[in-house]
């Protein structure tokens, strides 16, 4: 794979995600759960909140 293509997405996946998924992916960086990542996640999950709350009016 070419590494200087372009990011177009980056996800959090869980390992269901994955096998349902087979074996599209040519890089995979599994994320410890050690908590590094709590902040970001309820940020994002906030945020999504918000956004769901908007379009309801």
């Amino acid at each position: 794979m070419d590494t200087r293509e372009d990011i177009v997405a980056v996800g959090l996946l869980t390992q269901n995600d994955i096998r349902r998924l087979g074996n599209n992916f040519s890089r995979l960086f599994p994320i410890p759960r050690d908590g590094a990542f709590d902040d970001l996640i309820k940020a994002i999950d906030a945020a999504d909140q918000e956004r769901q709350q908007r379009q309801q009016g």
